[in-house]
């Protein structure tokens, strides 16, 4: 089955006569559970929900792996951190990845005993670091300056001196990439962005090639409490039916405004992996099917690109992307990222582009 038919059926259980095609949630802390629970297939609402259980297996069928769903993508990171890492062990992050993922690497768990090593994105500069890793971590397209690295070859790699792989996938979702049939371990997500794609939810997920490692992220959840409500699930589930019809639409736009502001003279390095002559094109195009709604440019300075932002009439002024609203931010407002005052990181929605451009246009023109 293509795309936009997989992301409809996944997950739906059998039709049965006078049923919906997707049941509503289950609103349940306790269940009735006499006898063995062994024999039980729901017991305690920390434990499992049969509304997660519809969600895990449309992912699981997306992912090509088992899959376990969190309340928020920070979850989701946490729990591959806590069931893999331990004192002493070694983890290798992109230096230019998500801020908030390497604060909780280089702080609780370098205070724990874990080792942090850091290098570029690009290049596969983090070849370099692998001796002795328990973990490496990738980020491909890296947020938010959009670097790729070739993630075959580094699983490849890491697998070789005996490390895991995790893949972080939020910004292309499981339908632009697929990094457990690329050699990843892990596939992790935060579903609050283009997965779900309506700004209303926070989500996450895990996605594993070893069912064994499923079992140990699950228990992390259970243990840790990091479940997501039913409503959320089940809203995140009914959205996830869109996300082919959504995320064609959004990477459409995203190379269209790209391709705009590329022949503005006020734009600097400008960064989209789906246009071929970006330095990340020729990896992206080999390991992604989509190249995802996200792209990013330099104005002058800070006052440029408040002007910029402020000028703009259908673009949101918001953190976060994946969205169908389009949306962008100063991202050097929040520190943390080696990026110039300049940066704008703007997320392409599911608006008219020919609006979204011409909006663009009298936008970096009141700029100046």
């Amino acid at each position: 089955m293509r795309d936009a038919t997989r992301v409809i059926r996944a997950g739906l259980p059998k039709g049965s006569q006078g049923d919906p095609f997707l049941p509503g949630p289950t609103f349940a802390a306790t269940y009735h559970a006499a006898g063995d629970p062994a024999s039980v297939p729901h017991t305690y609402g920390r434990f499992h929900n049969p509304t997660w259980t519809h969600f895990e297996q449309a992912l699981s069928e997306l992912e090509g792996g088992p899959t376990i769903v969190f309340a928020s993508g920070m979850a989701a990171v946490s729990a591959i951190f806590g069931a893999v890492l331990r004192q002493g062990d070694v983890v290798v992050m992109p230096s230019d990845s998500y801020y908030t993922g390497r604060v909780l690497a280089n702080g609780y768990f370098a205070q724990m005993g874990v080792q942090v090593r850091a290098a570029l994105t690009a290049g596969n500069a983090q070849l370099a670091q692998l001796n002795g890793a328990k973990l490496l971590w990738l980020e491909s397209p890296s947020n938010p300056g959009l670097e790729v690295c070739d993630i075959a070859a580094l699983a490849e790699a890491a697998h070789n001196v005996g490390a895991l792989v995790a893949v972080d996938n939020t910004t292309p979702t499981v339908l632009g990439q697929r990094p457990l049939a690329l050699g990843a371990d892990f596939s992790v997500a935060s579903d609050t962005k283009a997965l779900t794609g309506h700004s209303d939810l926070l989500m996450g997920h895990v996605a594993v090639h070893d069912p064994a490692w499923a079992d140990r992220i699950r228990l992390w959840r259970t243990q840790i409490g990091a479940i997501p409500g039913p409503m959320e699930v089940w809203l995140a589930h009914r959205s996830l039916a869109t996300l082919e019809l959504r995320l064609t639409r959004q990477c459409h736009n995203a190379l269209a405004i790209a391709q705009f502001l590329a022949r503005r003279s006020e734009v600097t390095s400008l960064r989209y992996p789906g246009l071929p002559d970006d330095p990340a094109y020729f990896v992206a195009a080999q390991q992604m099917q989509r190249y995802g709604p996200v792209l990013s440019f330099v104005l002058k300075d800070r006052t440029a690109a408040e002007n910029f932002l402020s000028a703009c009439q259908l673009v949101h002024e918001a953190t976060s992307f994946g969205s169908i609203h389009t949306t962008a931010e100063r991202r050097a407002r929040w520190g943390g990222d080696a990026i110039p005052e300049g940066f704008i990181r703007l997320s392409a929605g599911c608006e008219d582009v020919d609006d979204l451009i011409a909006d663009l246009a009298q936008a970096l023109d009141a700029a100046h």
